[in-house]
């Protein structure tokens, strides 16, 4: 009768460490789903992260399998200089998703700032 008390015992130790494996493994999972987007932010520059929430805005789904595999590829060190925003609108361009951002051309008027359309109005 001992020994079957300490083969439940033991099974229940496994159970135990399983649960927890499982916990941390999903625990894992969540955070990297998380942190992708974080860390192609942390590479971003010149404007890119404006690039990424407009195709975020436009392309959700694609946009973020886009993120997953930018994030993996600077995990494992193939990425390592910093990514501009032109690149990045060049990449998602690549791929067939055109990202529209808002531009906008401003010309120096008198020590202000106009925005061309209203300049070749006030020209006419």
């Amino acid at each position: 009768m001992s020994d079957d008390s300490d083969i439940e015992i033991i099974k229940a130790r496994k159970m135990m460490e399983m649960r927890k494996k499982a916990a941390e493994l999903e625990k894992a999972k969540s955070t990297k789903e998380k942190s992708a987007k974080e860390i192609v932010l942390s590479y971003l520059y010149d404007r890119g992260d404006e690039v990424l929430k407009a195709a975020y805005t436009q392309f959700p789904v694609q946009t973020e399998a886009i993120v997953n595999k930018i994030a993996e590829l600077i995990s494992a060190g193939e990425i390592q200089q910093k990514i501009s925003g032109g690149e990045l609108l060049s990449l998602f361009r690549s791929v067939g998703l055109r990202v529209r951002l808002d531009t906008s051309i401003k010309i120096e008027d008198h020590g202000k700032f106009v925005s061309f359309s209203d300049k070749l109005k006030q020209n006419e």
